[in-house]
């Protein structure tokens, strides 16, 4: 039974929104790509546990702290006997191991371990169980979960599950009896409880309002070249539709998460959306789907 989903990160969401109202730097362009690739690789391994056989609750995407020290897993499967802490990387190409450092080959650029990683979280939810005085057998495993991934020099005992084994860990998993109890209930919900939803680590590059590219932008080709006819946005480029009550949520939403401390109003979402568009119907987008604040001459909305 999955009780928590995966969700987008807010670092990605607002990378994602950035690289399209401005130049971003390499270096966070190639980090908005291994987000991109790894939340890929999250929810295909998703998939395969979605109809895990036998009572199992799982839970994606946990972040955790404990002692001040924050620690985040990427899916927790509590069944029976076991619970199971599994990292998911969606590494590609051809790596190796050496003194505890991981590499790719081809270009000898040195990655972070995420056996080492994932050592420090069991550390960490073991400490945690400790001290909702718990006890359960814990387990964590590292999941290369991309089919073109190869990696050399790994001891036999690493606590890692690569492509080629994934389907036996499933097989084994599903073929292992598991009836939960009460008991199994209370420690889902409670680790659910303790989730933070704010992640502190969350960074986005430096950049402000002016700097920042007005316009409502089409979700399928990223050019700004729009318009809206009647009920619709439409793309001058790649002539795609889309609703524009819809957009102009999309609008507020990304403008929620970039400049979280400047108010909502419909002055703010005029200048955001950047198009011809009547202001009244930006208003009634805003009364429908958001609570009005503050007096009528001085109304936002959250």
């Amino acid at each position: 039974m999955l009780l928590k989903k995966r969700t987008e990160s807010e670092e990605l969401v607002g990378l994602r929104y950035l690289n399209t109202r401005m130049e971003l730097a390499a270096k966070d362009k190639f980090h908005l790509s291994n987000l991109e690739k790894g939340y890929r690789g999250e929810t295909e391994f998703d998939l395969l546990t979605e109809n895990l056989s036998e009572e199992r609750y799982i839970i994606d995407d946990l972040l955790l702290q404990v002692n001040n020290s924050y620690f985040q897993i990427d899916k927790v499967i509590i069944s029976v006997g076991l619970i199971h802490l599994l990292d998911v990387k969606y590494h590609e190409g051809d790596y190796y191991l050496e003194s505890e450092k991981l590499y790719h080959m081809k270009s000898n650029r040195e990655f972070k371990n995420p056996v080492i990683q994932l050592k420090r979280s069991e550390t960490l939810f073991r400490q945690l169980l400790q001290n909702l005085k718990l006890n359960y057998l814990v387990q964590a495993a590292v999941v290369f979960n991309n089919p073109e991934f190869t990696l050399y020099q790994a001891p036999k005992d690493l606590p890692i599950i690569l492509p080629t084994q994934i389907n036996r860990f499933l097989k084994e998993l599903n073929e292992t009896p598991s009836k939960l109890d009460e008991n199994h209930k209370i420690l889902a919900h409670k680790l659910l409880s303790l989730h933070h939803v704010k992640n502190p680590f969350t960074t986005l590059p430096p950049y402000d309002y002016d700097q920042l590219e007005k316009g409502m932008y089409c979700r399928a080709c990223g050019s700004f070249n729009t318009s809206i006819k009647i009920r619709h946005l439409i793309c001058g480029k790649c002539g795609n539709s889309a609703s524009a009550e819809q957009s102009i949520v999309k609008q507020i939403e990304e403008f929620k998460v970039l400049f979280p401390d400047r108010k909502i109003t419909t002055q703010s979402i005029y200048e955001w959306c950047n198009i011809e568009i009547n202001k009244r119907r930006i208003t009634r987008v805003l009364k429908k789907f958001y609570t009005p604040k503050g007096t009528t001459s001085d109304t936002y909305y959250e």
